[in-house]
C-alpha cells in the first residue's frame, strides 16, 4: 500500500514530467473514483489549463493549475490520493514516468494493463498523458481538498509537535501514529518499521510514552521515512521481512509477534518491544 514515501515519488513525477503541458482533455468517467464530482465536471475544470505545481502532505498529493489562455486567474486545485495499489504514470515526447505503489521486480505497470485499470487521465496538448493506474480502484481524483482534516506530515512534524500530537490520545500507540488526522503519512509498515526501530510497544497509550521516548521515536520516524524514500519505499526496511510467522528479530533474535492494534496486523519483537 503506498505510504508517504510512495506518494513522495509520485508526486515527484508529477514535478518533473507534467508540469506546464496544456490539458487537452480529461477522462473522469470513472463516477467512484471521481466522487463526489458527475461525469464530465472535472474535464469541464480543467481544460485548457496546466498544472503549476505538485504538493503532498501525507498520503494525498494535489497540483495547482493555472488560469485559462492569458488569464492570470489561477484554476482549481486537483486532489490525487492513490488508495491501496494505484500509481501516477506520465507520458510524453521525452518518454514515460512513474511512481506510486512498489512493483518490484514485476513487469512495470505502464508495459501491461488492461485499459479500464486507467482509472483517470489528463490528456496533454503534446500529446502525452498522466494517469491514475490502479487496479483495486480505491484510489481518489476531486477538485478543491480539505487540506484542514489532515495533521502534520509526518516527514516534516517537529518534536514538541509530535508531543502535542502523542499526549492529547489514551489510544494504542501505533493506532495514533495511524490516525490520519492526528499525524499524515504513516501507514501499516511504516509505523511498524518505526516502533521497531525505536524499541516501543505498539500497544502502550499514546500519552504514557516518556518525553525521552518520544524524542527516540521522533528520530526513528525520521530516519525511517529518509531512508525509504533514499531506497525506494517503506518495503526497504529493516524489519519489514521479518514481519512473518516463525520470523526472529533481526536485531536480538527474540521471536517475532503477531497481532491486531487499531484494527491493523501489527508485528513486533517479542524482547525489545
Amino acid at each position: 500500500m503506498p505510504e508517504l514515501p510512495e506518494v513522495e515519488s509520485a508526486r515527484a513525477v508529477i514535478e518533473r514530467s507534467a508540469l506546464h503541458r496544456r490539458i487537452e482533455d480529461v477522462d473522469d468517467a470513472d463516477g467512484y473514483v471521481c466522487r463526489p464530482h458527475r461525469r464530465g465536471e472535472i474535464r469541464e475544470a480543467l481544460v485548457g489549463r496546466r498544472l503549476t505545481s505538485a504538493h503532498r502532505r501525507g498520503k494525498l498529493m494535489w497540483c495547482e493549475t493555472s488560469g485559462v489562455g492569458r488569464s492570470r486567474t489561477p484554476g482549481p486545485v486537483l486532489a490525487l490520493h492513490l488508495g491501496m495499489a494505484g500509481r501516477i504514470l506520465v507520458d510524453g515526447p521525452t518518454g514515460s514516468d512513474e511512481g506510486g505503489d512498489y512493483v518490484g521486480t514485476r513487469t512495470r505497470s505502464s508495459a501491461r494493463h488492461k485499459p479500464e485499470w486507467d482509472r483517470f487521465t489528463l490528456r496533454f496538448e503534446d500529446g502525452g498523458s498522466l494517469r491514475l493506474f490502479d487496479k483495486r480502484r480505491l484510489g481518489r481524483v476531486y477538485l478543491e481538498p480539505d487540506l484542514d482534516r489532515l495533521g502534520p506530515d509526518a516527514g516534516e512534524v517537529g518534536l514538541r509537535e509530535l508531543r502535542e500530537i502523542l499526549s492529547r490520545s489514551r489510544a494504542p500507540l501505533k493506532a495514533r501514529l495511524l490516525d490520519q488526522h492526528a499525524l499524515a503519512g504513516v501507514g501499516n509498515l511504516l509505523a511498524d518499521e518505526v516502533l521497531w526501530q525505536a524499541e516501543l510497544d505498539p500497544h502502550r497509550p499514546a500519552d504514557e510514552i516518556e518525553p525521552d521516548r518520544v524524542t527516540v521515536l521522533h528520530r526513528s520516524l525520521r530516519t525511517a521515512i529518509r531512508r525509504a524514500l533514499k531506497r525506494g519505499g517503506v518495503h526497504t526496511g529493516e524489519v519489514i521481512p521479518y514481519r512473518k510467522r516463525g520470523a526472529d528479530c533481526p536485531r536480538c533474535g527474540a521471536p517475532m509477534r503477531r497481532g491486531v492494534v487499531g484494527g491493523r496486523t501489527t508485528w513486533w519483537c517479542s524482547k525489545e518491544q
